[in-house]
């Protein structure tokens, strides 16, 4: 904890990347380069493409090229995206989310922009 501790304040003195103590979000000044064309493959039955994405490594940005993940019924999969927080990039790692916890009634819409009693679909 104390070498997380060290690691998250020497980095943060330079101020290109600090690491939260006990958290794996890694934060940067520096925002990520457009996304690269990439051509996606025809369809696979039971999995799921994830287009290409840029993560940080060893102080800059490398594109990790797209990739198939097997299908998980009933998740629906979020790909990896940088999201920019407090004036400072943040990767936001894929991750399987349950279908019905953000969108409850299947139209598309996530639920927090999908008010009730405006949507009939609601419960």
């Amino acid at each position: 904890m104390k070498h997380l501790l060290l690691a998250a304040l020497v980095a943060g003195a330079f101020g290109s990347i600090t690491v939260p103590a006990g958290a794996q979000a890694v934060y940067v000044d520096t925002p990520p380069p457009p996304p690269r064309a990439e051509r996606m493959p025809a369809p696979r039955h039971g999995y799921v493409w994830s287009p290409g994405h840029w993560e940080w490594r060893r102080g800059h940005h490398v594109w990790m090229p797209g990739q198939w993940y097997r299908e998980r019924p009933g998740y629906v999969y979020q790909a990896p995206a940088w999201v920019q927080r407090d004036g400072r990039w943040v990767m936001e790692g894929g991750r399987w989310d349950r279908g019905g916890r953000r969108d409850r009634d299947g139209d598309g819409v996530p639920n927090r922009y999908d008010a009730r009693p405006n949507n009939p679909n609601r419960s």
